[in-house]
């Protein structure tokens, strides 16, 4: 796993969202983004994770922000998980995780004593010029809104 800091460059990347629309990097030039990458659609962690930044969409809006969600889940899944919470940002559908690999959060996890390859849920803070501005690894799920705007 490599580990992007602050002050490195965002991955230029592009993936298709929930909704097959390719997103990019650079749709969101000048404009501040949160990138989170979290296990899998519709699990209890992820869920109260996209819920709170769902809640808080409108003070991230109120600071410049744009919101982005990436896990290797399906588009059909994506889908599911946003059309049942009304997330009002897209999730990518990062199957192949080129997204994921290109920003170094696949690599090995342990739970309940197994060790297996995953997404470690890591969230990037990246700045109008496309440089990263925060990374969060130890996200705290039913606050990280607060942990990115209070930073």
């Amino acid at each position: 796993m490599m580990h992007l800091k602050v002050g490195d460059k965002a991955p230029d990347f592009s993936a298709k969202d929930e909704q097959g629309n390719t997103v990019s990097l650079s749709d969101y030039k000048g404009k501040k983004l949160v990138v989170f990458f979290y296990p899998k659609a519709s699990t209890p962690g992820c869920t109260a994770e996209a819920c709170n930044l769902n809640d808080n969409f409108e003070r991230f809006q109120s600071q410049g922000y744009e919101i982005l969600g990436v896990s290797a889940d399906s588009a059909k899944r994506q889908s599911n998980f946003k059309n049942k919470y009304g997330f009002q940002y897209p999730l990518l559908a990062d199957e192949d995780k080129s997204v994921i690999e290109a920003f170094g959060v696949w690599g090995p996890k342990k739970f309940m004593g197994k060790e297996y390859d995953g997404i470690h849920r890591t969230t990037f803070v990246i700045d109008e010029n496309g440089v990263i501005a925060d990374v969060i690894s130890k996200v705290k799920t039913k606050a990280h809104a607060d942990q990115i705007l209070d930073s």
